[in-house]
């Protein structure tokens, strides 16, 4: 379990499966994130180097927040998503998660945090910029969208010591 002022994130279990699946299939998360069934699915697989959290805002999941980690010696770092329900957009609850997460990454020895938003997606990027994240590049045709279609994507990065 994981506390920031607000929230806190603990590991998602099955049972959230419902809860995440409504939240991804907001149509202001899902033309981020793309079929609400195949990323909750993806968000509940157990794997080494991923770990998946419930953001909590008393007693309530009211958004998701992933890490994954590479763990070669030589690159390692890890990455971060989030999708946060719309009803609770505006009010600091993503960047809180992002920044309880970060925190915890980087006390787990990484140097260096990546996250990859959709180009397009402005709200998104402005609040990562704020956190301390710097942009590295663009992605050209990066990501998938449910219509087939490919968009860019924004690399940004963040070290230890950049968070705001």
């Amino acid at each position: 379990m994981l506390s920031g002022p607000r929230i806190r994130l603990r590991p998602l279990e099955p049972g959230d499966r419902a809860r995440v699946r409504e939240i991804l299939a907001a149509p202001d998360v899902s033309r981020w994130w793309g079929d609400p069934d195949e990323e909750t699915d993806d968000l509940l697989v157990v794997e080494e180097g991923h770990q998946a959290y419930a953001i909590e805002l008393g007693g309530e999941t009211v958004g998701v927040i992933q890490s994954w980690e590479e763990l070669e010696r030589r690159y390692r770092h890890a990455g971060i998503d989030l999708a946060l329900h719309p009803d609770h957009y505006g009010r600091g609850l993503g960047a809180e998660a992002i920044r309880v997460l970060a925190r915890h990454l980087f006390a787990q020895g990484h140097h260096r945090l990546t996250i990859d938003p959709a180009a397009h997606n402005a709200r998104a990027i402005h609040v990562y910029e704020k956190l301390g994240f710097r942009r590295v590049g663009l992605l050209r045709a990066y990501e998938q969208a449910l219509d087939g279609t490919w968009h860019d994507c924004l690399l940004l990065d963040l070290l230890n010591g950049e968070l705001s």
